[in-house]
């Protein structure tokens, strides 16, 4: 009876702990969306500040996300041999140095500054997709990714709706130290509340190494390229569709509180998108819908007379894939190789964040037409469409 009594004990207390730590990890992965939409949502000050187009404001976007073409798979490397809490604290560190040194009114500072704070977000990032999996693994694994990620579009819309006018308040370098203080912030509440769970295996002594099967590769990639276009398409959106409002008349304030809605819906939509996938069982159903609901909404978006209801439709419907495409590496991958396999899935998403919005940017100034990124942005939906019928299909196939 006292060893029942103590089991259940032990088990309420790592379900109580485990909350926290969601709680904690998604603080500080709130800090990073907000650190990334520093440049997005202050956009056309840069653009008169550096004297740049709207290509190289795109490129300025992407920055952020282009060290985790090379960075991502050597810090699941390195956090499987470290351990995941001290490679985290050394990102955060890097988001607040990178900040600091983008608050120099210097463009060659200012993409220094993106690279330094990028790494420390990929770094971050993975390692903290990984922590989640430990934890949740086996138990809500859906709902706890949905919550989880919805820290970004959390940071994104927080940034949205503070850094315009704080900028105009106080200076755009205002802006950028702001994101760093809030990173430093996210350090002292990691480094004070996270613990690792109790049934994590010992840290792996010796030389690093990738011990990845073909399969667990095949699959990490090609749910890496659908995490990567979907979260295009999203960042696009928020980054490129204020000028759709200011062309109608808004300042941009008011476009970025209006754009902010999409950031704020997603916020409370993924975590019930992830809780609805785990009653109904329909998750590929669920993942399609939403990318052609937003890709079509998106097509429609500078042409319709109903505006504002269809930026409403995209915001209501674009979090319903977000948590079951967090958890497709989960499906794919060993615990042993959770960390590396992570790091494979990141380097596709982030291959695709760094180099896409550029696309977007250039279609902007090709055009001429404010239209053109949400076109862009549909056509991202789509490919994220033919990737979750690749995954499923390479699923299928024997290791």
């Amino acid at each position: 009876m006292a060893e029942s009594t103590q089991l259940y004990s032990n088990q309420v207390s790592s379900n109580s702990q485990r909350w926290l730590v969601l709680a904690v990890l998604l603080l500080a992965r709130t800090s990073m969306g907000y650190q990334f939409e520093t440049v997005g949502a202050i956009g056309p000050i840069l653009i008169d500040v550096y004297k740049i187009d709207f290509t190289w404001l795109g490129t300025l976007i992407g920055l952020y996300m282009l060290p985790g073409v090379i960075v991502a798979i050597p810090s699941g490397v390195i956090g499987q041999r470290f351990g995941a809490k001290r490679i985290v604290l050394f990102g955060l560190a890097l988001m607040a140095l990178g900040g600091v040194l983008t608050s120099v009114e210097s463009l060659q500072l200012a993409f220094a500054g993106r690279l330094i704070s990028g790494i420390g977000g990929v770094i971050m990032n993975v390692m903290m997709s990984k922590m989640v999996a430990d934890w949740f693994a086996g138990r809500e694994i859906v709902v706890a990714m949905s919550i989880f990620i919805a820290s970004w579009p959390l940071g994104i819309a927080l940034g949205l709706v503070t850094f315009p006018p704080l900028a105009a308040l106080s200076s755009w370098h205002v802006v950028m130290i702001t994101a760093s203080v809030v990173a430093l912030l996210s350090f002292a509440m990691m480094i004070t509340f996270y613990r690792d769970p109790p049934n994590m295996p010992p840290l792996q002594e010796g030389k690093l190494q990738i011990g990845l099967t073909g399969r667990e590769w095949r699959l990490a990639l090609i749910a890496g390229m659908i995490w990567g276009t979907y979260n295009v398409a999203y960042i696009v959106l928020v980054s490129f569709v204020p000028e759709l409002f200011t062309v109608r008349g808004y300042s941009l304030g008011e476009a970025g509180r209006a754009v902010s809605l999409l950031g704020w819906a997603l916020i409370f939509i993924v975590p019930l998108a992830g809780y609805l996938a785990q009653r109904v069982r329909r998750p590929n159903l669920l993942m399609a819908t939403g990318f052609i609901v937003v890709g079509l909404a998106s097509l429609a978006l500078p042409y319709t007379s109903a505006f504002i209801l269809t930026f409403v439709l995209i915001a209501i419907v674009a979090g319903l894939p977000a948590g079951l495409l967090m958890a497709l590496p989960s499906e794919a991958l060993s615990q042993q190789n959770r960390a590396v396999g992570m790091g494979v899935f990141f380097t596709c998403f982030y291959a695709c964040m760094a180099i896409l919005p550029a696309f977007a940017g250039k279609m902007r100034d090709l055009t001429g037409s404010p239209a053109a990124p949400s076109v862009f942005a549909a056509s991202m939906m789509g490919i994220a469409l033919l990737g979750l019928i690749l995954f499923r299909f390479a699923q299928r196939r024997p290791a």
